[in-house]
């Protein structure tokens, strides 16, 4: 079972990071490059910047973990992704960085980030029914 459960949550870590990697260093880095050119700024993209992103990834993976020993599939997804993407658009937007116009991709690719994220650990994670 601890094996299934480590398992489980690396692989989710893996599907976190790639999802986020595609949605904003592909399809909306414009967003993002342009949005901190009109503050002023350089868009954060060092390779430190990356290993945060995966060790937030991690964390999350950790946390819909966790959520689901203790919730159902439903309250899992909408408790990691309430905590996991609109605080941190919350806080994001209150510093000004936060590209609003993102918000029209990122909430459902969110949604289905981690979705996909929980739909790993559960079926991983969970014993085998031996009949």
């Amino acid at each position: 079972m601890f094996k299934r459960s480590i398992l489980s949550v690396l692989l989710a870590t893996i599907w976190i990071s790639i999802s986020e990697f595609f949605r904003n260093e592909i399809l909306l880095k414009s967003y993002w490059t342009t949005h901190y050119q009109n503050l002023g700024l350089v868009f954060p993209a060092e390779p430190v910047n990356g290993a945060v992103w995966g060790l937030w990834s991690l964390f999350l993976a950790i946390f819909i973990f966790l959520l689901s020993r203790r919730f159902s599939f439903r309250e899992t997804i909408f408790l990691a992704w309430f905590s996991g993407f609109v605080l941190m658009w919350i806080v994001i937007g209150n510093l000004n960085v936060l590209p609003s116009g993102l918000l029209l991709y990122a909430v459902p690719l969110s949604l289905l980030e981690v979705f996909l994220a929980a739909f790993i650990i559960d079926r991983i994670s969970k014993p085998e029914v031996q009949s």
